[in-house]
């Protein structure tokens, strides 16, 4: 599975026969390609191309005297097969800055439903243009309302604008726009548990909480959240999200929570030894599976823990399992 959009960084001289001997004609071989003029203007000191490929692929090249920046969906040419790769956040800001106009143009052209939501484009743009994924992340949020049941497109990307445009998971783009997966398979389940992770990062942000993500513990593990409180304090948090009952082979709602906690309980939060508290996002699930759980309000196999079904309009409803050290409003 290839990763999300990273530049390709290729030291040395540059020279317009270079470029068309080592990359265009690499690219026109082996898929068909067209050299074309940027849509905006390269960086100063920068020669800009861009390659669009016969099977809709599309790769960004920046050059000149000392070295040259590569970006695309589609195959590397040789001559940049040992290059080192990089982030966005990792390479000159006026390179980073011109590749994403461009690309967010491009996503805009291409989906042009994205468009009313500019900060999500943004976030989700590694994914959104992967050389695998771009098919499958689009359709997960355009066809499935990025895994709320009974919610439409726009009010799934209203709700997650609004939470990306706090812009506190910024600094974690990379890694946490990845989570969608690049795949040309839609793997609903998990798309829809990654999702689960921005669904509480929301409930932290929105109760006045400082959010870290992906925190790395002596377990070997990472821990979705620390979560920090006005005071100082900090607790850490894990998240799980079941799927509807319909898609899984648990008999009824509760089954499907119990078992899906039960999973993470026993495996890294045993491992970690305490001190986690357990999200079990239950966004998933129609309006009767979640009034059946919430009737009942069973037990989840660990403690503290947090049962929380969460809707587009930012609608919550949960209940707690012991002494959770925080509070989110449920």
């Amino acid at each position: 599975m290839a990763r999300p959009l990273r530049f390709r960084h290729a030291p040395g001289r540059w020279t317009e026969d270079r470029v068309v001997g080592q990359v265009y004609r690499d690219l026109d071989r082996n898929l068909g390609a067209t050299r074309r003029r940027p849509w905006f203007r390269p960086p100063d000191r920068y020669a800009g191309e861009r390659f669009e490929m016969d099977n809709g692929d599309v790769a960004l090249f920046l050059w000149n005297d000392t070295e040259a920046y590569w970006m695309g969906n589609t195959e590397t040419p040789e001559a940049l097969w040992r290059t080192d790769k990089y982030g966005f956040d990792d390479v000159p800001e006026a390179v980073s800055r011109w590749a994403t106009r461009e690309l967010t143009a491009q996503l805009h052209e291409e989906s042009p439903w994205l468009e009313p939501y500019p900060h999500l484009s943004w976030f989700f743009l590694p994914v959104f243009l992967s050389k695998d994924g771009r098919e499958a992340t689009r359709a997960f949020f355009h066809d499935h309302a990025a895994g709320f049941p009974d919610a439409t497109r726009d009010e799934a990307l209203e709700f997650y604008e609004s939470f990306l445009r706090t812009r506190v998971l910024d600094d974690w783009r990379e890694v946490m726009a990845g989570k969608l997966g690049t795949s040309e398979h839609l793997d609903l389940t998990r798309m829809t548990a990654a999702m689960g992770e921005f669904n509480v990062g929301h409930l932290l942000v929105e109760a006045g909480y400082g959010i870290e993500p992906e925190i790395e513990v002596t377990t070997g593990h990472a821990i979705d959240y620390r979560a920090e409180g006005g005071d100082g304090e900090s607790v850490l948090v894990e998240v799980t999200r079941p799927t509807p009952t319909r898609k899984r082979r648990a008999g009824t709602p509760v089954a499907a929570v119990r078992d899906t906690a039960e999973t993470k309980s026993e495996g890294q939060l045993e491992a970690h030894g305490g001190g986690v508290v357990l999200f079990v996002d239950c966004s998933s699930f129609p309006d009767d599976e979640w009034q059946s759980v919430f009737a009942e309000k069973p037990e989840v196999h660990h403690r503290p823990a947090v049962v929380f079904r969460l809707r587009p309009s930012g609608r919550v409803e949960g209940y707690t399992r012991g002494s959770v050290p925080l509070d989110v409003g449920v």
